[in-house]
């Protein structure tokens, strides 16, 4: 599911055609009968021919792309605003026939922008902004005077039609922007989700893995217990210059050797069986660095008892929490110099964990947008533009992209964790994260409802 929603972000695929063709039926009803409502009730002179000719281009627009198309068909960013341009100066040529920018539909000028500001990147935003305004631009200038009952014609003042003009171009420009950053900002916020889903999925398959390792531990002990018990028999059986006591003798070894590999996978402590272990603090921390040690990083495991002799907290190993706290020591591992401290400490009231690194620390063109999808301070890595809606390829491709500390701090936050991060002054970077005592420690694994 990731994967699609993945590529239907991507540059080709954020709108169907079915969308935009019901969308068009919608206004060349309300076109059609605007225009009967004007002509024939109201009884208003107007080109009604080229009115009716106008209206019937954008049908046949319709039907062709209904013929060529399937319904379900998704249009490309280019496929998509050239019909939306289409749209844009079909009105015009409508407003053009009955008065210019002086007829009150001259608002629906606003329509195709938005669509297009909410399902287009930018840059083909931008295009059919630009082509709005220059059509209002046009008929505000050249136009067939506006239908009024017979009598002098309604000539609006100059300044009016100026100011009509101004408020135009500027809700053209204003709703394009506002409606473009809104969907922007909602389809990063929604592929990382995804990806945060994905990273989560894997955990919780781990989890079932070793679950079913566990199971199939008890279930294989009895009968290689007898195997071993009969080889031991037979080797004691043989003659010792027998030619088969060697092979028995082997079988006998192998099978110990088996019986000792199947109780250490149905050991809970050893085995990565998710929410359905615990470990004491200090052994959960030193499992989580361990695979982030490297021959030029050392990772420092600290545990901060409180004044008051207590017990050490036994911690579950949920697979939000083991992915979430796991992210965010591989991040301080990558961009440190030397040295990742790993500090733990708890009290009566909170339990609390810190991983500080000397690295360069956060960069401050990102630090207050921090914990967004798409964020990072990676020199050459991809990561989403100011002016991209969503990533181009698979979610489960985000090496680099930013998604890393988002996934750990939706995680973490899901455990019911308070994530920080800064800059402290001696250098390097901190992320710390808080839980109140009971949460990931109490007598029940952490859920997300426990988070809100």
């Amino acid at each position: 599911m990731a994967r699609g929603f993945a590529q239907s972000v991507g540059a080709g695929g954020r709108v169907r055609l079915r969308t935009l063709s019901n969308l068009r039926w919608l206004a060349i009803a309300g076109q059609s009968a605007a225009l009967f409502l004007v002509y024939f009730a109201l009884g208003y002179s107007l080109p009604i021919l080229y009115c009716a000719i106008a209206i019937a281009v954008s049908g046949a627009l319709n039907i062709a792309l209904a013929v060529r198309y399937p319904p379900a068909h998704r249009l490309t960013n280019r496929e998509a605003t050239f019909y939306l341009a289409f749209d844009v100066l079909q009105l015009a040529a409508l407003l053009y026939l009955t008065g210019g920018i002086a007829n009150p539909f001259a608002l629906m000028f606003l329509a195709p922008v938005v669509i297009a500001a909410t399902t287009l990147n930018l840059g083909n935003v931008l295009i059919l902004a630009g082509i709005a305004f220059a059509s209002v631009s046009v008929i505000a200038v050249v136009h067939r005077p506006l239908p009024w009952p017979e009598g002098p014609p309604l000539n609006l003042p100059q300044l009016y039609q100026a100011g009509i003009w101004t408020a135009l171009v500027i809700g053209i420009g204003f709703t394009s922007v506002y409606a473009w950053r809104i969907a922007s900002e909602s389809s990063r916020m929604s592929a990382g989700l995804a990806a945060t889903q994905l990273a989560l999925s894997r955990e919780h398959r781990l989890a079932a893995l070793g679950a079913l390792a566990t199971a199939a531990a008890h279930e294989l002990g009895t009968p290689l217990g007898t195997i071993a018990v009969v080889a031991r028999e037979l080797e004691r059986s043989l003659p010792p210059n027998s030619t088969d006591a060697d092979d028995v003798r082997l079988l006998r070894e192998q099978a110990e050797r088996c019986r000792t590999i199947i109780a250490r996978l149905a050991n809970p402590e050893e085995a990565m069986l998710g929410a359905t272990a615990r470990l004491p603090l200090g052994p959960f921390l030193d499992d989580l660095v361990a695979v982030h040690r490297g021959e030029d990083i050392e990772i420092r495991v600290t545990l901060t008892p409180p004044a008051a002799d207590g017990a050490v907290p036994e911690v579950w190993r949920a697979p939000e929490l083991l992915h979430g706290l796991s992210n965010i020591i591989e991040n301080a591992a990558d961009f440190a110099h030397s040295l990742v401290a790993v500090e733990a400490g708890w009290d009566e009231q909170f339990l609390h964990i810190s991983v500080t690194d000397d690295g360069p620390g956060f960069a401050p063109e990102i630090f207050s947008t921090l914990g967004e999808p798409y964020i990072t301070s990676r020199p050459g890595q991809n990561a989403l533009g100011e002016n991209d809606m969503g990533p181009q390829g698979p979610l489960d491709e985000h090496e680099g992209m930013g998604l890393g500390f988002f996934i750990a701090k939706i995680l973490l936050e899901q455990t019911g964790g308070v994530v920080k991060a800064e800059n402290p002054s001696s250098g390097g970077a901190k992320v710390s994260i808080r839980w109140a005592r009971g949460v990931i420690d109490g007598p029940q694994p952490p859920t997300q409802s426990e988070a809100g």
